[in-house]
């Protein structure tokens, strides 16, 4: 398993070609048949055909790269499928702009649009037959768990669900002694580390690198920290710089200026959706369209939301703040469907032009819930470091009733490795969501919040 690994990303990287090429012959027959001979008034020369497929690969290959499309192993099929439709889609879509541009006048579109469906075909065969190629070549693997003072019971259930990937076999204390967990460990391929108190998970790790054993942490807070740190070089003993100020001038004035434009954009585009949207909700109930909720933005600044109306009217009206859970009967017909699509969030656009939130970054959270989570967790205000946005890490990664410490971690990777091409990423990626019905799962029946049943009491 260990030389097989080495040659993992080389496998992959033939197998991922196998569809680019594909891909990218039937487009360059198409181009060449089709639109340069046939509807170009002066059509390309050879280098010229060269130049415009080369330009349609590399096109394809950033759609793959930001939506995960070629992981296979690390996606499951259907995932892989859905990814690589956006990815057809979003590719086909530049491409014909992009010749409609050479030939100054819109072309025909419908052999663009037959490619597509082409290549979404080659996409399913490929993303079923190299997921089946790497459960064959890269087995689960069976793996151990290294537990602290609090369970991990969370972590294998969520490990459980992908037995293509991972077999957890056993678990050992960390209370146990060093020499006992070590011998435990080489029994499997892997080990996974939670929870556990940090100068025993030191010992550990240093034994895992030195036996070349692959290892998963579940992160604290602290190592989240550590590893947006920059290296710093002044002095010939290492150190790490943690700024620990979140967003740079430079970083909040170029995010603000995508944050104008982009609304604006959007509201333009959208408001055909937004205007059927608010009809259906008003004749539903004959009751308001828009619904406005006190969140929490940078510095603890309290704003409100615009959100469609998803609910029955006066949801709240026991005084009780509580998130939506999974079979929530205040949610209506038309809530249900604009939730499952996101349409929910449209409003939002016109927050992200106020200045209220930005497209990326921690989701706000109401101020009640936000002081429950903090009772137990002070280390949530963390988030607060950063202005709220539409979309982010825990939602691209996480789900609606993901816990708020799982939450609150996702959202420090993301400040602490923020960049205008992430934001992009997590944008797009975002789209991707939409695909996944799972992402919306609500908490559970009965609670208010996302916190484990112990703690999930009524606010």
């Amino acid at each position: 398993m260990n030389k097989r690994e080495q040659f993992k990303h080389l496998i992959m990287f033939f197998d991922s070609l196998v569809l680019i090429s594909f891909v990218v012959i039937t487009f360059g027959i198409l181009w060449s048949g089709y639109y340069n001979n046939e509807i170009l008034f002066k059509p390309f020369v050879r280098k010229g055909n060269y130049l415009l497929v080369a330009v349609y690969a590399l096109v394809y290959a950033i759609f793959g790269n930001l939506f995960s499309s070629f992981k296979v192993g690390f996606v499951k099929p259907i995932g892989l499928i859905g990814s690589q439709t956006l990815t057809i889609i979003g590719t086909n879509a530049v491409t014909y702009l992009q010749m409609s541009l050479i030939a100054r006048g819109f072309m025909p579109i419908m052999p663009l649009v037959v490619l597509t469906l082409i290549d979404i075909g080659y996409a399913i065969v490929w993303a079923m037959c190299s997921s089946v190629f790497y459960r064959r070549v890269y087995p689960a693997r069976k793996m151990i768990v290294v537990f602290g003072s609090q369970s991990a019971r969370d972590l294998v259930i969520k490990m459980s669900r992908r037995v293509d990937k991972y077999i957890i076999c056993s678990s050992v204390s960390s209370d146990e002694d060093l020499e006992t967990i070590k011998k435990k460990i080489l029994e499997y391929e892997a080990v996974i580390i939670c929870d556990v108190p940090a100068e025993k998970r030191s010992k550990i790790l240093k034994f895992t690198f030195e036996k070349s054993i692959r290892t998963y942490i579940n992160p604290k807070i602290s190592d989240i920290i550590v590893r947006g740190a920059d290296e710093f070089h002044m002095f010939d003993t290492p150190l790490l710089l943690a700024r620990n100020q979140g967003l740079s001038i430079e970083q909040r004035m170029a995010k603000r200026l995508v944050d104008i434009v982009g609304s604006l954009v959007c509201i333009i585009i959208l408001s055909p959706v937004m205007l059927v949207t608010a009809i259906a909700i008003k004749l539903y109930d004959r009751g308001p369209v828009f619904y406005k909720q006190e969140r929490l933005t940078e510095g603890g600044r309290v704003f409100k939301m615009l959100k469609f109306r998803s609910m029955i009217q006066d949801a709240e009206k026991d005084g009780v703040a509580r998130l939506s859970s999974e079979h929530d009967s205040r949610i209506t017909p038309v809530g249900k469907f604009i939730r499952a699509c996101r349409i929910d969030e449209l409003p939002q656009f016109f927050n992200i032009l106020a200045g209220d939130v930005s497209f990326v970054g921690p989701r706000p959270e109401r101020p009640e819930i936000a002081k429950r989570y903090e009772e137990t967790m002070p280390e949530f205000s963390f988030r607060l470091k950063v202005k709220a946005g539409l979309t982010g890490f825990a939602q691209v990664f996480g789900k609606y009733n993901t816990t708020p410490y799982d939450k609150l971690k996702l959202d420090l990777m993301y400040i602490e490795r923020h960049s205008l091409t992430l934001d992009f990423k997590i944008f797009l990626m975002t789209i991707k969501t939409v695909f996944i019905p799972d992402s919306t799962e609500g908490i559970a029946d009965g609670a208010t919040t996302a916190l484990p049943d112990e703690k999930n009491k009524k606010i």
